[in-house]
């Protein structure tokens, strides 16, 4: 039962996050270059390998071949797959192979809709860092408003 509720929320939550955005006035194309920008921001240098102990928690397309994995609560990665891929946008769900619990750039792939994509680039997001900034800037924000 555990497993079917993850595969349900693991098919389901990207899906509402696009229904979610596309209430927004900017246009789709626009808002998904926004995010990936945003977190491209954030993101370390390339890491060879990522570990994890009990796999990814959770995933989020930013484009046609970047998804960020987070293994835990805070520590989301942004990878990057080889072309050609399925559009990693519109994925039902996907799957990433590891071995012994450690996922390789250029050696594991995601899997999506039927494809394998093989990893090219993992690099870790400073979560903690990005989070601070924008609560530094909607504070500015909610301080400005109030003059």
């Amino acid at each position: 039962m555990r497993h079917s509720i993850r595969r349900l929320l693991t098919a389901a939550l990207p899906a509402a996050a696009l229904v979610l955005a596309s209430c927004s006035g900017l246009p789709l194309a626009e808002r998904q270059a926004a995010r990936l920008q945003r977190y491209e921001a954030y993101a370390g240098k390339p890491v060879r390998e990522l570990r994890w102990y009990t796999g990814y928690k959770r995933w989020s397309p930013l484009s046609a071949d970047k998804l960020l994995v987070w293994t835990n609560l805070n520590t989301p990665y942004l990878v990057t797959v080889y072309h050609p891929c399925t559009n990693l946008l519109f994925a039902h769900g996907i799957g990433i192979t590891s071995t012994v619990d450690i996922v390789q750039a250029r050696f594991d792939f995601v899997t999506a809709d039927g494809w394998r994509c093989m990893i090219s680039t993992i690099q870790p997001i400073d979560y903690q860092r990005m989070q601070q900034d924008e609560r530094k800037a909607h504070a500015a924000r909610a301080h400005s408003a109030q003059r």
